[in-house]
């Protein structure tokens, strides 16, 4: 009850904070992450105590409730992008197929020995963390990708121009048998969250203003049934975030292979 409670809230404030900025032809507008106190208030509703997970709700783990996403144009999709410091936000228009990506369910998974070290395998390993783990540990970035990638940072905080500030669930350095040198930012979901292309074209903007001389190539990760692991290239066509390869991979015992 008190988890409905909160998603009808979490509603109520994005619903008004929408059609409060929102003028029909608008392909994007901004507002602040300030204004969910006082709307909250107005409505008669709990304000949240991390108003940051409203906005993420709607990012990565829900629709946007009806009524926002009947005013989109054909074809077209609202998106939640970062606008900069100090809370800002804006809602934007982008390709319907784009907005977010869904592991393909007649993808045949590709068998890798498991190489996740059994005392790790005590945890949890169902959520994000387990998810870059487990890449981490079985070198599935560099089977996906075809290179040495070397793992530089997880959940890596910065700012970036025009943006404000991001945070990349893990990035990699790699190199590939010609010698080229590559900067890989990794989105991780876990659960029912959803692999957004937002976070991706952030991604994309940190690596081309932090590492210009680096080649750009984004890698998200997704848990599917039975512990599958869906991965995903993914690159900016014509200002849009398209998938550019998908594979699946799953974790088994060597006494699979015979």
């Amino acid at each position: 009850m008190a988890k409905k409670k909160l998603s009808n809230a979490y509603e109520k404030i994005i619903q008004t904070i929408f059609f409060n900025h929102f003028k029909k032809g608008a392909n994007e507008f901004e507002f602040n992450r300030n204004e969910f106190a006082e709307i909250a208030k107005k409505l008669g509703v709990n304000i949240p105590k991390n108003l940051g997970d409203v906005i993420y709700s709607f990012r990565y783990r829900r629709p946007l409730p009806a009524k926002i996403v009947k005013t989109a144009s054909k074809g077209k999709a609202w998106t939640i992008e970062l606008a900069g410091h100090g809370g800002k936000y804006k809602f934007k228009l982008a390709s319907e197929t784009s907005s977010n990506f869904v592991p393909r369910s007649n993808l045949a998974p590709i068998k890798v020995p498991d190489a996740t070290p059994e005392i790790v395998k005590f945890f949890p390993l169902n959520d994000e963390q387990g998810l870059l783990a487990k890449l981490r540990y079985n070198r599935l970035v560099d089977i996906f990708l075809g290179m040495a990638t070397y793992s530089l940072q997880n959940h890596l905080r910065t700012t970036v121009k025009g943006i404000g500030q991001i945070e990349i669930d893990e990035i990699y350095a790699g190199v590939n048998k010609k010698g080229e040198q590559f900067v890989i930012p990794v989105q991780a979901k876990g659960g029912a969250d959803k692999l957004g292309a937002v976070q991706t074209a952030q991604d994309i903007a940190c690596c081309k203003e932090k590492y210009p001389k680096f080649i750009c190539r984004p890698v998200s990760a997704q848990f599917m049934d039975k512990g599958v692991i869906a991965l995903f290239e993914l690159g900016l066509v014509d200002d849009e975030v398209k998938i550019i390869d998908e594979k699946h991979y799953a974790l088994v015992p060597a006494s699979d292979f015979k």
